[in-house]
Protein backbone atom coordinates (compact mmCIF):
# COMPACT_ATOMS: atom_id res chain seq x y z
CA UNK A 1 0.00 0.00 0.00
CA UNK A 2 1.61 3.46 -1.00
CA UNK A 3 1.67 6.36 1.03
CA UNK A 4 -1.21 7.89 -1.18
CA UNK A 5 -3.49 5.00 0.33
CA UNK A 6 -2.80 5.50 4.13
CA UNK A 7 -2.56 9.56 4.44
CA UNK A 8 -6.02 11.79 5.61
CA UNK A 9 -8.99 11.30 2.76
CA UNK A 10 -10.99 14.53 1.84
CA UNK A 11 -10.95 17.28 4.49
CA UNK A 12 -10.93 16.92 8.45
CA UNK A 13 -13.87 19.06 8.39
CA UNK A 14 -15.98 16.62 6.30
CA UNK A 15 -14.66 13.54 8.73
CA UNK A 16 -16.43 16.34 11.60
CA UNK A 17 -19.51 16.65 9.68
CA UNK A 18 -20.23 12.94 9.25
CA UNK A 19 -19.85 11.80 12.91
CA UNK A 20 -22.68 10.11 14.23
CA UNK A 21 -25.49 11.84 15.63
CA UNK A 22 -24.83 10.34 18.80
CA UNK A 23 -21.53 11.74 19.00
CA UNK A 24 -22.16 15.06 17.45
CA UNK A 25 -24.72 15.42 20.32
CA UNK A 26 -22.12 14.29 22.92
CA UNK A 27 -19.57 17.26 21.36
CA UNK A 28 -21.90 19.91 20.35
CA UNK A 29 -20.49 22.50 22.17
CA UNK A 30 -16.72 21.59 21.23
CA UNK A 31 -17.29 20.84 17.52
CA UNK A 32 -18.84 24.98 17.27
CA UNK A 33 -15.40 26.01 19.52
CA UNK A 34 -13.50 28.35 18.23
CA UNK A 35 -10.53 26.06 18.86
CA UNK A 36 -11.89 23.26 16.72
CA UNK A 37 -12.84 25.82 13.60
CA UNK A 38 -8.70 26.71 14.14
CA UNK A 39 -7.99 23.03 14.07
CA UNK A 40 -9.74 22.26 10.85
CA UNK A 41 -8.35 25.23 9.16
CA UNK A 42 -4.34 23.85 10.20
CA UNK A 43 -5.06 20.43 9.33
CA UNK A 44 -7.02 20.76 6.03
CA UNK A 45 -4.48 24.11 5.09
CA UNK A 46 -1.59 21.36 5.74
CA UNK A 47 -3.27 19.02 2.93
CA UNK A 48 -3.42 21.39 0.82
CA UNK A 49 -0.10 22.04 1.07
CA UNK A 50 0.86 19.14 0.06
CA UNK A 51 1.94 17.40 3.44
CA UNK A 52 1.53 13.88 4.01
CA UNK A 53 -1.39 13.79 7.05
CA UNK A 54 -2.01 10.55 8.36
CA UNK A 55 -4.17 8.60 9.37
CA UNK A 56 -6.82 8.34 6.59
CA UNK A 57 -9.81 7.96 9.04
CA UNK A 58 -8.51 10.24 12.37
CA UNK A 59 -12.11 9.78 13.54
CA UNK A 60 -12.51 5.97 13.06
CA UNK A 61 -12.52 5.06 16.50
CA UNK A 62 -15.34 7.33 17.35
CA UNK A 63 -17.58 6.07 14.31
CA UNK A 64 -16.57 2.25 15.78
CA UNK A 65 -17.85 2.79 19.03
CA UNK A 66 -21.08 4.60 19.76
CA UNK A 67 -20.46 7.10 23.43
CA UNK A 68 -23.31 4.81 25.39
CA UNK A 69 -21.67 1.79 24.37
CA UNK A 70 -18.20 2.89 25.83
CA UNK A 71 -16.96 0.34 28.53
CA UNK A 72 -13.23 0.70 28.82
CA UNK A 73 -11.19 3.87 27.64
CA UNK A 74 -7.87 3.15 26.57
CA UNK A 75 -5.96 6.63 25.82
CA UNK A 76 -2.55 6.92 24.02
CA UNK A 77 -0.59 10.06 22.37
CA UNK A 78 -0.86 10.86 19.03
CA UNK A 79 -0.78 8.30 15.82
CA UNK A 80 1.51 5.94 14.63
CA UNK A 81 3.50 8.90 12.02
CA UNK A 82 4.71 5.70 9.34
CA UNK A 83 3.26 5.31 6.19
CA UNK A 84 0.55 2.20 6.65
CA UNK A 85 0.18 2.27 10.40
CA UNK A 86 -2.09 4.54 11.56
CA UNK A 87 -5.24 3.88 10.89
CA UNK A 88 -7.73 6.21 13.83
CA UNK A 89 -7.41 3.10 16.58
CA UNK A 90 -4.77 4.19 19.41
CA UNK A 91 -2.32 1.82 19.38
CA UNK A 92 -3.63 -0.30 16.76
CA UNK A 93 -2.65 -1.12 13.28
CA UNK A 94 -4.20 -1.77 9.73
CA UNK A 95 -4.28 -6.23 9.27
CA UNK A 96 -1.30 -7.14 7.46
CA UNK A 97 0.75 -4.41 9.51
CA UNK A 98 3.95 -5.96 11.88
CA UNK A 99 2.36 -4.70 15.15
CA UNK A 100 4.95 -1.37 16.02
CA UNK A 101 7.10 -2.57 19.72
CA UNK A 102 4.43 -0.90 22.03
CA UNK A 103 1.75 -2.93 20.06
CA UNK A 104 3.75 -5.70 20.79
CA UNK A 105 4.07 -5.22 24.28
CA UNK A 106 0.49 -5.07 24.91
CA UNK A 107 0.07 -8.33 23.41
CA UNK A 108 3.09 -9.86 25.55
CA UNK A 109 0.77 -8.02 28.80
CA UNK A 110 -2.40 -9.37 27.21
CA UNK A 111 -1.00 -13.00 27.53
CA UNK A 112 0.44 -12.48 31.01
CA UNK A 113 -2.31 -11.53 32.16
CA UNK A 114 -5.40 -12.85 30.58
CA UNK A 115 -3.46 -15.89 29.22
CA UNK A 116 -4.33 -14.65 25.59
CA UNK A 117 -2.88 -16.30 22.60
CA UNK A 118 -0.72 -13.95 20.11
CA UNK A 119 -3.39 -12.26 17.74
CA UNK A 120 -3.32 -12.94 13.97
CA UNK A 121 -3.37 -8.93 13.30
CA UNK A 122 -2.40 -5.66 15.38
CA UNK A 123 -6.02 -4.76 13.92
CA UNK A 124 -7.29 -4.15 17.23
CA UNK A 125 -11.34 -3.74 16.16
CA UNK A 126 -12.78 -6.62 17.88
CA UNK A 127 -11.84 -4.64 20.83
CA UNK A 128 -13.68 -1.59 19.66
CA UNK A 129 -16.62 -3.56 18.65
CA UNK A 130 -17.07 -4.50 22.72
CA UNK A 131 -16.95 -1.08 23.70
CA UNK A 132 -13.20 -0.18 24.21
CA UNK A 133 -12.61 3.32 22.84
CA UNK A 134 -9.10 3.48 21.67
CA UNK A 135 -8.43 6.89 21.78
CA UNK A 136 -5.70 9.21 21.21
CA UNK A 137 -5.34 12.45 22.44
CA UNK A 138 -4.60 13.92 19.44
CA UNK A 139 -5.71 12.36 16.32
CA UNK A 140 -3.75 13.54 13.27
CA UNK A 141 0.22 13.53 12.55
CA UNK A 142 2.89 14.34 9.50
CA UNK A 143 4.99 11.45 8.38
CA UNK A 144 7.84 11.17 10.10
CA UNK A 145 7.05 14.05 12.69
CA UNK A 146 5.79 12.50 16.13
CA UNK A 147 3.64 15.41 17.63
CA UNK A 148 3.40 17.32 15.07
CA UNK A 149 -0.34 18.07 15.15
CA UNK A 150 0.08 18.45 19.00
CA UNK A 151 -0.91 22.14 20.03
CA UNK A 152 -3.16 22.64 17.55
CA UNK A 153 -6.63 21.83 19.03
CA UNK A 154 -7.03 18.30 19.04
CA UNK A 155 -6.59 18.14 23.11
CA UNK A 156 -9.52 20.41 23.55
CA UNK A 157 -11.19 17.99 21.53
CA UNK A 158 -10.24 14.59 22.85
CA UNK A 159 -10.61 15.85 26.12
CA UNK A 160 -14.30 16.89 25.47
CA UNK A 161 -14.80 13.22 24.43
CA UNK A 162 -13.33 12.09 27.67
CA UNK A 163 -15.82 14.18 29.89
CA UNK A 164 -18.69 13.45 27.40
CA UNK A 165 -17.94 9.56 27.78
CA UNK A 166 -17.08 9.82 31.71
CA UNK A 167 -20.52 11.77 32.52
CA UNK A 168 -22.02 9.49 31.32
CA UNK A 169 -24.05 6.56 33.47
CA UNK A 170 -22.69 3.11 34.03
CA UNK A 171 -19.21 1.88 35.55
CA UNK A 172 -16.47 2.55 33.08
CA UNK A 173 -12.78 1.60 32.88
CA UNK A 174 -9.67 4.00 31.89
CA UNK A 175 -6.41 3.22 31.55
CA UNK A 176 -3.70 5.74 31.38
CA UNK A 177 -0.68 4.52 29.76
CA UNK A 178 2.42 7.02 30.19
CA UNK A 179 2.42 10.62 31.10
CA UNK A 180 0.55 12.19 28.64
CA UNK A 181 -2.50 10.28 29.09
CA UNK A 182 -1.98 10.03 32.60
CA UNK A 183 -2.52 14.10 32.51
CA UNK A 184 -6.18 13.49 32.35
CA UNK A 185 -6.47 11.73 35.07
CA UNK A 186 -7.68 14.52 37.69
CA UNK A 187 -10.01 15.52 34.56
CA UNK A 188 -12.00 12.12 34.61
CA UNK A 189 -12.62 11.98 38.07
CA UNK A 190 -13.86 15.35 38.49
CA UNK A 191 -16.47 14.50 36.17
CA UNK A 192 -17.97 11.00 36.87
CA UNK A 193 -18.10 8.94 40.02
CA UNK A 194 -18.28 5.72 38.38
CA UNK A 195 -15.02 5.45 37.39
CA UNK A 196 -12.11 2.94 37.68
CA UNK A 197 -8.89 4.84 36.44
CA UNK A 198 -5.69 3.10 36.01
CA UNK A 199 -2.46 4.29 35.31
CA UNK A 200 0.87 2.83 34.07
CA UNK A 201 4.00 3.77 32.19
CA UNK A 202 3.71 3.46 28.39
CA UNK A 203 4.21 0.35 26.45
CA UNK A 204 6.62 1.48 24.96
CA UNK A 205 10.16 -0.69 25.20
CA UNK A 206 11.99 2.74 26.65
CA UNK A 207 9.77 2.41 29.28
CA UNK A 208 7.71 -0.88 29.56
CA UNK A 209 9.81 -2.25 31.79
CA UNK A 210 10.56 0.90 33.93
CA UNK A 211 9.59 2.27 37.76
CA UNK A 212 7.40 3.68 39.03
CA UNK A 213 5.03 1.50 37.42
CA UNK A 214 6.32 -0.76 34.69
CA UNK A 215 3.77 -1.44 32.35
CA UNK A 216 4.25 -5.26 31.76
CA UNK A 217 2.93 -6.55 34.78
CA UNK A 218 0.14 -3.91 35.20
CA UNK A 219 -2.79 -6.46 34.76
CA UNK A 220 -5.08 -3.79 33.76
CA UNK A 221 -6.60 -5.95 31.16
CA UNK A 222 -7.85 -8.33 34.34
CA UNK A 223 -8.56 -4.95 36.69
CA UNK A 224 -10.53 -3.68 34.15
CA UNK A 225 -12.88 -6.88 33.95
CA UNK A 226 -13.18 -7.12 37.70
CA UNK A 227 -13.97 -3.65 37.94
CA UNK A 228 -16.87 -3.72 35.05
CA UNK A 229 -18.23 -7.60 36.29
CA UNK A 230 -18.38 -6.12 40.03
CA UNK A 231 -20.21 -3.01 38.77
CA UNK A 232 -23.19 -4.90 36.25
CA UNK A 233 -21.45 -4.58 33.14
CA UNK A 234 -20.05 -7.00 30.68
CA UNK A 235 -16.46 -7.44 30.73
CA UNK A 236 -14.18 -7.33 27.80
CA UNK A 237 -12.93 -10.56 25.87
CA UNK A 238 -9.56 -9.36 25.12
CA UNK A 239 -8.31 -12.33 23.40
CA UNK A 240 -10.62 -10.93 21.24
CA UNK A 241 -8.80 -8.03 19.42
CA UNK A 242 -9.52 -8.94 16.26
CA UNK A 243 -12.90 -8.61 14.43
CA UNK A 244 -13.69 -12.05 13.19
Amino acid sequence: MGVEGTCLTGTLRAHLAALSPAWRASLASILAAGSTQALIDYVDGRVAAGQVVFPPQPLAALQGCAPQDVRVVILGQDPYHGAGQAHGYAFSVPDGVRPPPSLRNIFLELARDCHCPPPPSGALLGWSRQGVLLLNTVLTVEEGRAGSHAGRGWESFTDAVIDAIASLPGAKVFLLWGAQAQAKRDRIQAVGAAQLVLCANHPSPLSARRPPVPFLGCTHFSQANRYLSANGREPIDWCKSVLC
